[in-house]
């Protein structure tokens, strides 16, 4: 039985499928479709050796392989969070690549073998950098540093974890993070990885430093909004001179809409950051516009004109669009967030570069080559019961380490397996209030019942 889908009309669908030159790299992104960065989980996790986590796995690098499957495939796959610390993550089950990490061994034959896989059909695959900041959960460390050590409350997800104490990033560890991102992007070029992108969205510390509520800095790297963002200036202009990183490797920034709300960013701050963030000042080749943080995802369509263009995020995209120049730019502009439809990405297009794709992509790895074919209008709606964010996180967990497993993601928009989903993540989070502070659980929710091998089903 063919699944549930998003309400959809027919739609020429070229406008998507075209080549984008990407400035100053001198990249051509083969077509306006971008599988965004999701946390997979999936990398390697050890309680006392610390230096054996964050090693891409068998089933990590299998994901990337279905994303980059067919010759109509997504034209950017950007990795998740990939950590720069083994005791400072997003998330456990990250990948990680710190300053310590050399081109040799284990963990970086597996990054080598995560972007051939990707790259196999034409694909440009980019890492994406994070440092938690003081979003790190104080069960993986005690302390964090942060802009001007504020300490976060705790987090509002299913499992309501404590996050860390933070305190004031002193130089010192704001060269040591500025190092470490030029060291991570160094390494992926070395690893065969077309690009980085810095993660300044989603609450993380360079969104920390963005942030008016979280940087109350007095020196040169607090107040004014180029003082702000000076720390990811510092990081742009050490990966351009980096001299073993060539002029092609793409540099790009993921930013946050949150920051564009009361007590965020003013207008003439976001118009001044997009004049310093373009063109030559900084070297990047693109922004990805999202939004939200672990304490306010903003994923959701609250208003009536979000709701007809389907993107949560538009709105955000018309307010710092213009400062950038209209299309086509010189810094190009994608935006990822609740574009479920061909005809509403088609739409976007009139203000944005590309389209991100993110949980869809989870539940068909193809997605992209079936749009282009005309297979699919729509991406596949869940069941009410799974359309809250965080449950559709969670559930995007579990279904990118089922494509991991060589098995077919579970339908969302089936009842009966979304009540067997449930009932398994309610193991689940047994499972974690059991596990504590222990650190020994972790992962996604397993499935209780038989699943099928890959390709079988015929979405």
């Amino acid at each position: 039985m063919s699944p549930n889908r998003w309400p959809a009309t027919p739609v020429d669908v070229s406008p998507l499928n075209q080549p984008l030159v990407l400035y100053p790299s001198g990249r051509v992104v083969k077509n306006r479709l971008v599988k965004s960065a999701m946390t997979e989980g999936l990398a390697t996790w050890t309680v006392k050796d610390i230096a054996g986590r964050g090693i891409p796995t068998k089933e990590i690098i299998e994901l990337h392989r279905r994303w980059g499957e067919g010759k109509n495939t997504f034209g950017i796959i950007a990795t998740g969070n990939i950590d720069l610390e083994y005791d400072q993550v997003d998330s456990v089950g990250d990948m990680i690549i710190t300053l310590q990490d050399s081109f040799t061994g284990s963990r970086f034959e597996r990054f080598k073998e995560l972007a051939i896989a990707g790259k196999a059909n034409g694909a440009l695959v980019i890492g994406q950098l994070a440092h938690p900041g003081s979003q790190l959960f104080a069960h993986v460390r005690q302390d964090a540093i942060s802009p001007s050590g504020i300490q976060l409350p705790p987090s509002k997800g299913l499992l309501g974890e404590f996050y860390a104490k933070p305190r004031a990033a002193t130089q010192e560890d704001i060269d040591h993070v500025v190092a470490s991102f030029v060291h991570g992007a160094e390494y992926l070029y070395a690893a065969g990885f077309d690009g980085m992108q810095l993660n300044a969205a989603h609450g993380y510390l360079l969104a920390q430093f963005l942030s008016q509520r979280m940087n109350k800095r007095t020196d040169s790297y607090g107040g004014t909004i180029s003082n702000r963002m000076q720390i990811i200036i510092d990081i742009a202009k050490g990966v351009r001179s980096n001299t073993a990183i060539p002029k092609d490797f793409i540099l790009s920034i993921k930013l946050n809409s949150v920051e564009f709300q009361e007590g965020g960013l003013t207008p003439e701050e976001a118009r001044e950051m997009c004049a310093i963030l373009d063109g030559d000042n900084v070297g990047l080749d693109y922004i990805e516009l999202s939004g939200g943080n672990w304490h306010d995802l903003g994923m959701h369509w609250e208003r009536e004109s979000s709701r007809k263009r389907e993107a949560f995020f538009l709105e955000f995209v018309d307010r710092i669009g213009p400062a950038l120049g209209p299309v086509p730019r010189q810094t190009k502009v994608f935006v990822t967030g609740g574009l479920r439809s061909a005809a509403a990405m088609v739409r976007a297009m009139d203000v944005v570069d590309g389209i991100g794709i993110g949980r869809p992509a989870a539940q068909e790895p193809i997605f992209a080559n079936d749009l282009f074919s005309g297979r699919i209008l729509s991406a596949i709606k869940p069941v009410k019961m799974l359309e809250d964010i965080g449950m559709g996180f969670r559930l995007a967990g579990t279904q990118m380490g089922q494509i991991g497993r060589g098995e077919d993601p579970l339908d969302a928009s089936d009842d009966k397996t979304a009540r067997e989903f449930l009932l398994d993540q309610e193991i689940w989070y047994s499972e974690m209030l059991s596990d504590a502070d222990k650190l020994t659980g972790h992962g996604n929710v397993s499935l209780s019942t038989p699943q099928r091998p890959y390709g079988q089903v015929d979405w």
